[in-house]
């Protein structure tokens, strides 16, 4: 009976906010565009985190200090041009008990990100920490340091170098490591190495196989909205504060410099394989769609040192990153740290890694891995049972959570990845975008359904004053989601805008994860101010990288910048001659194809260039391509090619928010 009572009421509702089409709004909400305090049923949400967690366990806070050598009093990290690129300073307000507007779990895991500087993590091998979201790791060799993973940006590595030989010695860069293709781990290589150097042999870049190939592609491929999505995630717009961006579990967040690239000269193929590099025996391990497509840890025997890259961090990674990316296998993650178990954990006295702070003792660090494991594994099993059992995405998402014993570890907790959005990881890896019910066949776009909805409410500002009452009450999920409906369906709509930006604000303050937490704020920030344009937050350095992009790729991004919609008729072949290759260029109804190590009889025109000449025609440099392209037949398919072209950068800052 009471259902039915209740959906009568439902009804009744509608059925009165449609009747009240033209009536006018009778009362000030009192919306505005300021950032608010924590409501009280935030303060009671993250007092609850209190009751759940034992905030007496230091033990990770030992983990974070042991070995420290040096660290400068304040740090703040400037390029050439007098930018800040980097800064420590701006979180000196973490020296105190969690404030209201923080969950205390992400504000404990922020306090120990903000504890930086050199590092011993045992005889032989060093870390800088905190110099920018990744560390980067000193080896000592027969005549100098092995580098790994040199962090995103040159002047970050720059600094973390000279910290080295501040306290360590002037000693030569002999060799450098990339554990994986994420620019957090090679875009400061230019920072500790010149190019030169590599391209002559002096100094060999190992790399696990495959990394070129997934370095430049995400980079480049679906860089544009990923850097944008990137920067709600790790709150590259939002200023550091107790309202404001914290840590984002595996770092402080992303460094603003000069993010390099410089390709590898030796690629690790197998599990095993082992080379001695400046006198130090490496043994590396596979550890392909884990955390990212090719990666790869290793074991240095002497030293009984087991680095396992990104696979371990210190908390829960992502199988899906919200700033987009491929998704990423759990069970084969899970599965690749019980190997490195297998293989090293009997013989291993330290685990360090890409992120946060090694793990030192034989039982400490199988149970570490172990429990590392067996989150991943939980999400992706339990996510595949309730598939199995006809639950969609959404439901799973809001069913699943880890067991009680995993969910009180310090290391597994989910400052970074978080248990709701792996699982949907899992969910679109085996099952797609699509639920089975038909009616998301086909839906319509967000704004046109948004519009669709409001002519059927009826009156916006009875939805407004219904909305702003459930905020009061503290359902802010929901209200966002409604009022973001209202913004969809009118992106002038103010009090609309404001309140959605005022749940959204209460959600980030009550999230663990970090990227939740900037991702809720830097929305809330464009709704209250538009979208944020500020060159200043541009991410740079992708030049380094299309400029290593091999013909193939060139080909590849070719296609996805020409937009067919310009040129639907445009059908041609054209032969491409470089002095490496050959190439057959087809261009079908706007459609860019490629064959390699081939040429058509009938080819329409034939293209005599270089590299740089193909990436002339990417840039629409027509300057470029007259001096470096030569052509054979009819000239003018190139440039209606190139005038197909969208300069992507052209709409870096494309809205996320509203529409």
């Amino acid at each position: 009976m009471k259902k039915i009572i209740a959906l009568l009421l439902s009804a009744v509702t509608l059925f009165s906010l449609a009747a009240c089409t033209n009536s006018k709004k009778d009362e000030n909400l009192e919306l505005n565009a300021d950032t608010k305090p924590a409501t009280r049923y935030t303060v009671d949400v993250n007092q609850q985190v209190y009751a759940l967690l034992d905030f007496n366990d230091k033990a990770e806070y030992d983990n974070a200090t042991k070995g420290l050598i040096t660290a400068p009093d304040s740090l703040d990290i400037y390029g050439e041009d007098g930018k800040l690129v980097w800064s420590q300073s701006a979180f000196a307000f973490l020296d105190k008990d969690a404030p209201d507007t923080s969950n205390p779990s992400l504000w404990r895991n922020a306090q120990l990100n903000h504890i930086y500087g050199l590092f011993e993590v045992t005889d032989g091998i060093y870390q800088v920490r905190g110099y920018d979201m990744t560390n980067i790791t000193f080896i000592r060799g027969n005549t100098g340091w092995i580098v790994v993973d040199p962090l995103m940006s040159v002047e970050c590595s720059k600094a973390a170098a000279a910290l080295v030989k501040e306290k360590l010695g002037d000693y030569p860069i002999t060799a450098v490591i990339y554990s994986h293709p994420h620019v957090d781990h090679f875009g400061g290589v230019k920072g500790v190495v010149e190019e030169k150097d590599v391209l002559s042999g002096a100094i060999p870049v190992f790399a696990p196989e495959g990394f070129e190939k997934h370095a430049i592609s995400e980079n480049i491929f679906a860089g544009n909205a990923m850097g944008r999505r990137a920067s709600y995630q790790y709150g590259a717009l939002l200023e550091a504060g107790e309202t404001g961006s914290l840590a984002i579990g595996i770092g402080m967040g992303q460094s603003k410099g000069t993010a390099s690239y410089i390709s590898p000269t030796i690629e690790i193929t197998h599990t095993g394989e082992k080379h001695t590099i400046d006198g130090v025996e490496f043994e590396f391990q596979m550890t392909p769609g884990t955390e990212a497509p090719a990666e790869m840890n290793f074991w240095i025997g002497e030293k009984k040192a087991l680095w396992m890259a990104e696979n371990c961090t210190g908390t829960l990674h992502n199988l899906y990153t919200i700033r987009g990316a491929q998704v990423r296998d759990g069970n084969a993650w899970a599965e690749y740290i019980m190997e490195s178990l297998a293989l090293y954990g009997d013989r291993a006295e330290v685990v360090f890694q890409s992120h946060n702070w090694p793990h030192w003792g034989g039982e400490v660090i199988k149970e570490y891995m172990t429990n590392t494991a067996a989150v991943y594994k939980f999400i992706n099993d339990q996510t595949l049972l309730y598939i199995n059992q006809g639950y969609t995405e959404a439901e799973i998402a809001n069913m699943i959570k880890l067991p009680e014993a995993l969910e009180k570890v310090w290391y597994t907790r989910q400052y970074y990845g978080t248990v709701s959005h792996n699982s949907k990881a899992v969910y679109e890896k085996y099952m797609g975008w699509y639920d089975g019910n038909p009616i998301h066949l086909a839906e319509l776009d967000p704004s046109e359904y948004a519009q669709k909805l409001i002519s059927y409410l009826g009156d916006v500002n009875a939805v407004l004053k219904k909305a702003k009452e459930d905020y009061d009450n503290g359902e802010y999920q929901w209200v966002a989601q409604i009022t973001n409906t209202l913004v969809y369906a009118n992106p002038d709509n103010k009090e609309a805008r404001y309140l959605c930006a005022d749940a959204l604000e209460q959600l980030g303050y009550q999230a663990e994860s970090g990227p939740w937490r900037n991702a809720y704020l830097c929305a809330a920030q464009e709704l209250r101010s538009g979208t944020n344009n500020d060159p200043a937050n541009r991410s740079s350095g992708s030049a380094d990288a299309i400029a290593h992009m091999t013909p193939e790729m060139i080909f590849e991004y070719l296609g996805i910048l020409v937009d067919t919609t310009k040129v639907p008729d445009l059908t041609f072949t054209a032969n491409i001659i470089l002095p490496d290759g050959k190439y057959v260029l087809c261009v079908k109804n706007g459609i860019v194809l490629y064959q390699k190590n081939a040429q058509a009889d009938n080819a329409d025109v034939t293209w005599t260039t270089n590299r740089l000449g193909l990436l002339s025609v990417i840039q629409k440099n027509s300057e470029n391509i007259n001096a470096l392209v030569k052509q054979e037949g009819d000239t003018s398919y190139l440039t209606q090619l190139t005038d197909a072209i969208t300069v992507i950068n052209d709409y870096k800052f494309f809205n996320i928010i509203e529409p």
